[in-house]
Parts: structure tokens; sequence; C-alpha cells
């Protein structure tokens, strides 16, 4: 295999973890998003867990926030490092609260998880079929 098959390999990879992370944070977020005031100050609680114990509602929406546009972010390609970046933090305190309330492996897997992902995506960025690239093939 040579290098332009590897990067067009490496490409359709990313699209396939942006597609998927995408949607999957969608319908993580968007519950969190209509769940309104009480929603977000038992999400926000989690900052507690970072030594933050003021504006829950709104550190509970941040996160919901981050979950919603985040995935929308990551499904069209665009901002992803950004993106990203907040789903990164989002999920490292999801993590903490969870190993705060001495959850087993299980309780905290997913957001260790879904973080490191989130991780690597700071660094790859979106890949070849972004936003950008959409645009080009509509003209």
């Amino acid at each position: 295999m040579n290098a332009e098959q590897e990067k067009k390999l490496l490409d359709f990879g990313l699209l396939i973890i942006r597609i998927g992370l995408g949607i999957t944070f969608i319908m993580h977020g968007f519950p969190k998003i209509l769940g309104g005031p009480q929603t977000w100050e038992k999400v926000g609680g989690a900052m507690g867990f970072i030594g933050i114990n003021f504006g829950f509602q709104f550190w509970g929406f941040m996160a919901a926030l981050s979950e919603f546009a985040g995935g929308i972010l990551l499904l069209i390609g665009l901002f992803v490092r950004g993106a990203s970046a907040f789903l990164f933090i989002t999920m490292a305190v999801a993590a903490i609260m969870h190993l705060g309330l001495k959850h087993d492996f299980k309780g905290y897997a997913h957001a260790l998880e879904a973080g490191i992902v989130f991780l690597g995506l700071i660094f790859t960025g979106a890949g070849k079929y972004d936003f950008k690239f959409l645009l080009k093939q509509k003209s």
C-alpha cells in the first residue's frame, strides 16, 4: 500500500469515527438540552468533584451543549478540534465524577473511552472529508 492509499484510508477512518461519535453524542446531549434547569443542575453537579461548587445549572447546560452541538460539528466536520476539546473536557469531568462516586469500570468506561478518542481528534482534526470538502463538492 502506498502513502496516498494510506492517507485515503486514514481520512475514511476519521470520517467513520466522526459520524459514529457525532450521531451518538447528538443523541446523548439532546435529552439533556431538553431536560431544562433541573437536568442541567444534576449534570452540572459533577463539577463539585473538581472543586467547582457553584453554577451547576450553567455547567450542566454547557455540558449538554458540548455533547449536542459538538456532536453536530463532528458529524459535519466543522471546527472538529475545538468541538473535540470541549467534548474531551466534558468526558474528563464525567470520568472524574464516576471515579469520585467509586463506580466500577463499567461506570466510567464510556467517558474514559470517548475522552481518549476526543483527545486524538484534537490532534488529527477532521481529516479530508470535512465541511470544506462538502462545500467543494457543491461548487
